[in-house]
């Protein structure tokens, strides 16, 4: 694969570059174009010539940073100048946006000289709420960064330093627990004597290193050297008996390389001590090539910067969210007490259980578990947000770094915004449900066919958080061998269920025929029904051996849902359907129905409007607002269709005046608010709809397909409204990440029943 040819064209069309800047507030009118430019800007920039610190509140500055260079030292292309690095800062401002939802300008200056660099940059202070100094050469970067430190009242981060420092500390921290090491006693030997190197060397100490041997391309650092710079002296040793970095990696525990590509010998590395741990970050050709390093020696942990190798030591796990805790704390800057908060706060995200939605993205078969191989956290967990900002801003207050003083928990719910409302929304679910079950039983799902991969995966996850206690079906061997071919070593929090052999299977027999009796099931078919999971499940849960269910994934959906319709049934006069959450940026959308009803009539239309309105209310704050769809709108057509539509919504208006509903209607019209205020100016809904309801299962079918696969929605379900007790059913193509929120979703609405609201 030509990478060359295929980066050039992505980086050049369809336009030119990987940024560009979007308005935030709406321009639509002269009335916007008064209030965002003349004469209403005057209001802002009064206040803020009374305060400069209005300029938080008022402008982007509380959530801009500049991406700052000359080019003397980019990636390792070596000093290429300010133009040519343009690529490399437009690729962090991305990353900057993507994973913490940080507006940023990229700056590059045409100055190799110090204090004119720092001139220019000092002065941009007005304009951003902290500074990312990024590929400045050594050691130039560590005045430039000390002076602008002492000269601005924002964060000044050089990345080349610290953010490989707070991750390489992370990676440190947990590579010394597993080997049994004293962080105290460890002895290091750094390959390299640039930003990295000075950086990861300055923090260690700073988490307690003691013994630290520095080597450079003259070999070891010692005072009797007459060639060091200031830099290098703050790690020069008293002995000279040391020269060279073999001479220097006798006995040692440690390698931490950041200088060249192999510089590290098999020979050199035998010399270390048991369990060695080796960093070898240079990019993209490590110190020692790993797999020559681990044929070397087999005790040996290993972390490359490389993403096709374990523990890649990579920057974007930390500056992305060491910037947004600092940021929304207004912080004078980044102090070292940040800067581990930061690390221990990485190092203890890996002793947790890795989501599945980071195991697909790296098409993981088997699951990540602190250990060797698994060192830090994998750069696309989003998990690393909540760890490590609020980390940050914690240590900001505490050590009189930040401007403005928050609520931790608070903090965590507002950031979690950043991953959307699907994320939140489990959140929310989940604290829920943990709030019900202080005192009680916690919620038991019960899940068919335990075995099956996905379902394994799941319901692992689920118990790992600890508010739900899951059940599943299946024969324990077999169960086993599964969470076996996973990597899952405990199935702690499960329950597992074999109902070919349960005690309870002879009664479970008897209620199900007494169900169905006259609906074509004898005591034989009884007796054979039973052992199909679906139809076990749906029986405990009717008995309540369980508080709800969750099936699917392993059949059709109709074969999946028929159980539950036949043994749980629909509420009193009420219409069993299947509603989707869809995620769409920052909205919520619920859409119904998409599952059950072929051709719903009027009352049924009714009846789903009714409940998914009711479904809306637990998962939203937003206004309630439903649309009752057609493809014509208010009376343009007579076609039977949009007439049943028609009478569904007056109907519903029968049942619930209050409700703020309308059709039949387009789904353009429910959607823009603009055209319905133009051409329909009758209709009683404020904004637009997102609750809405489809004339048949075709319409809604497809649309949630379409909005999933084209539009790139997000979609959550089908969750059934109309049911006598918590169940639900997923599609057969259900992910990982899909059965999990069903669990959640599924757990919770058993914890609004009657059993749980004693």
């Amino acid at each position: 694969m030509d990478y060359e040819k295929l980066a050039l064209e992505y980086h050049e069309y369809p336009s030119a570059g990987k940024l560009s800047v979007q308005p935030k507030k709406q321009l639509n009118s002269q009335y916007d174009l008064s209030l965002a430019y003349t004469p209403g800007v005057a209001g802002p920039c009064r206040k803020i010539h009374k305060s400069e610190d209005n300029s938080f509140r008022y402008t982007i500055r509380s959530n801009l940073v500049g991406v700052i260079t000359n080019g003397t030292a980019v990636l390792g292309l070596g000093d290429i100048g300010p133009y040519a690095a343009k690529p490399v800062m437009e690729g962090k401002a991305v990353l900057f946006k993507k994973f913490a939802d940080i507006d940023v300008f990229d700056l590059e200056i045409a100055s190799k000289d110090p204090d004119e660099f720092i001139t220019i940059v000092s002065s941009l202070e007005p304009t951003f709420g902290g500074i990312n100094l990024e590929d400045i050469k050594a050691p130039e970067c560590f005045y430039i960064e000390e002076k602008l430190r002492e000269k601005m009242s924002i964060p000044v981060f050089h990345d080349d330093q610290h953010g490989t420092a707070i991750i390489a500390a992370a990676a440190f921290i947990n590579a010394c627990e597993i080997s049994g090491r004293s962080i105290e006693d460890a002895r290091v030997v750094f390959s390299g004597a640039g930003a990295a190197a000075i950086g990861c060397a300055s923090l260690f100490r700073k988490i307690g290193i003691k013994n630290i041997i520095m080597c450079d391309s003259q070999g070891v650092i010692h005072t009797g050297r007459s060639d060091l710079n200031e830099y290098k002296k703050r790690f020069a040793i008293e002995s000279r008996s040391l020269k060279t970095l073999e001479d220097a990696l006798e006995g040692a525990d440690v390698f931490i390389g950041v200088s060249t590509s192999n510089i590290l010998t098999p020979k050199m590395l035998k010399k270390m001590a048991n369990q060695p741990i080796v960093f070898a970050l240079s990019n993209p050709n490590p110190e020692i090539d790993p797999q020559l390093a681990r044929d070397t020696r087999k005790d040996i942990i290993l972390a490359t910067g490389r993403s096709d190798y374990p523990n890649q030591v990579n920057n974007v796990l930390g500056f992305p969210y060491i910037f947004r805790g600092a940021l929304d704390v207004r912080a004078k800057g980044v102090s070292d007490e940040m800067s581990i908060a930061a690390a221990k706060a990485i190092s203890e995200l890996a002793k947790e259980s890795v989501p599945e939605e980071v195991l697909a993205q790296y098409k993981q078969t088997s699951r990540y578990i602190f250990g060797k191989d698994y060192l830090i956290p994998k750069p696309v967990d989003q998990r690393v947000l909540l760890r490590v900002a609020p980390a940050v801003a914690q240590a900001a207050m505490e050590t009189g770094m930040a401007r403005l003083q928050v609520d931790i928990e608070e903090y965590k719910e507002q950031i979690e915004k950043i991953l959307g409302p699907s994320r939140r929304l489990m959140r929310r679910l989940r604290k829920e449900i943990t709030y019900k079950t202080v005192e009680k039983q916690k919620p038991r799902v019960v899940i068919p066919f335990g075995a099956y991969p996905k379902i394994l995966s799941a319901a692992k996850q689920v118990a790992d958080d600890g508010e739900i206690q899951i059940c599943l079906l299946g024969r324990e061997k077999e169960i086993q061998k599964s969470a076996d071919r996973l990597g899952i070593k405990s199935l702690s929090g499960i329950e597992i269920v074999d109902p070919m052999k349960d005690q309870r299977r002879g009664r479970y027999t008897e209620v199900l025929y007494e169900l169905r009796k006259r609906k074509g099931v004898s005591r034989t078919m009884s007796d054979i029904l039973i052992t199909n999971h679906n139809y076990f499940a749906a029986v405990m849960l009717q008995m309540g051996d369980a508080d709800a269910m969750v099936n699917g994934v392993t059949s059709a959906y109709v074969d999946a849902v028929r159980p539950i319709l036949e043994i749980i049934g629909a509420e009193k006069g009420a219409t069993l359907a299947g509603v989707y959450i869809v995620v769409k940026e920052q909205s919520l959308l619920f859409l119904a129905d998409c599952t059950i009803n072929v051709d719903p009539s009027a009352e049924e239309l009714a009846n789903i409007a009714l409940a998914s309105a009711k479904l809306a209310e637990e998962y939203t704050q937003e206004p309630k607002r439903v649309a009752m769809l057609s493809y014509a709108s208010f009376g343009t057509s007579k076609h039977a269709e949009a007439t049943k539509v028609a009478k569904a919504v007056s109907l519903v208006r029968e049942r619930n005046p209050a409700l703020e509903m309308d059709g039949e209607m387009q789904v353009e019209v429910a959607l823009n608010q603009h055209l319905r205020e133009k051409e329909f100016p009758f209709t009683n809904l404020k904004g637009n709809a997102n609750i809405l309801i489809f004339p048949n299962l075709g319409a809604a079918n497809i649309s949630y397909k379409l909005l999933q696969h084209v539009g790139g929605a997000e979609v959550t379900g089908p969750i059934l409204v109309g049911l006598n007790k918590p169940a639900n059913s997923l599609q057969r193509e259900a992910s990982v990440q899909e059965i999990t929120s069903l669990i959640n979703i599924t757990a919770h609405k058993a914890v609004k029943t009657e059993r749980f609201l004693k």
